[in-house]
């Protein structure tokens, strides 16, 4: 048997450290690239809601008699109340318009105490349109990422185009379009399941196939509209004594 020197043996432990460090690297490269998280977003606080038109508020005053009404934040952020007019409300906190109406009504009613509810938080409210489910719009009041808001209106349909959703977003009256790829998000790449802000439209386009049974649909409609009046009366006709 042919003995190895000391050279040898240092030779052969350095090529196994390289081949297991470089074995260790492209493990840890393969479990990043299948665990991708999401970007970082904005923080919201919803904690402290901020009335902003047209949300409704619902105002009580103790004590007894009860004066209750419900009242919307008009465009010019003003609400009305009785006894004291308008009050500013936009861009205030329940407490704080709470607090305000107090005051004033104090000089009306004793020892007023006046607690203002959330009634309609209308101005958060957020919109989804093409292929999904049930296209609605509402109240975004939590935080909400884009898939669980399509989630919410039942998901999308057969014949979206799952790559190719956006997320349309008003901002200081600048337009800013995101891309949202539902198919990478199911494949676990979250990167484009962003959050939700106030007024942001969630569009899932059709695809291209499903683009052109639409349009021969409107083109035909006004024709199976026609057809089928037509076979109606004739079966009516057919039918009568």
């Amino acid at each position: 048997m042919r003995a190895h020197g000391p050279g040898h043996v240092t030779r052969s432990a350095r090529l196994g450290r390289g081949a297991l460090t470089l074995f260790v690297w492209f493990a840890a490269a393969g479990c990043a690239s299948i665990d991708p998280q999401p970007e970082p977003q904005p923080e919201k606080n919803f904690g402290t809601y901020r009335t902003a038109p047209p949300d409704q508020l619902l105002v009580s005053v103790l004590p007894e008699p009860l004066l209750e009404r419900t009242v919307t934040v008009r465009p010019d952020g003003m609400i009305s109340f009785d006894l004291v007019g308008d009050i500013p409300a936009a861009g205030r906190t329940l407490e704080e318009i709470g607090k305000d109406i107090e005051a004033r009504i104090g000089e009306y009613k004793r020892g007023a105490r006046v607690t203002v509810a959330l009634a309609g938080s209308l101005s958060t409210s957020i919109t989804l349109l093409g292929e999904v489910k049930v296209p609605s719009n509402f109240a975004l009041d939590r935080d909400m990422r884009v898939v669980e808001a399509i989630g919410r209106v039942g998901g999308n349909t057969i014949f979206a185009q799952r790559g190719n959703a956006r997320v349309i977003r008003v901002r200081e009256g600048t337009t800013t379009v995101i891309p949202v790829d539902l198919a990478a998000i199911e494949r676990g790449d979250l990167r484009t399941n962003i959050w939700l802000m106030p007024g942001d439209i969630v569009f899932v386009p059709p695809t291209f196939l499903a683009r052109i049974g639409y349009a021969i649909a409107g083109i035909t409609f006004p024709f199976q509209a026609i057809i089928g009046s037509g076979i109606g009366g004739i079966v009516t006709t057919v039918m009568a004594p």
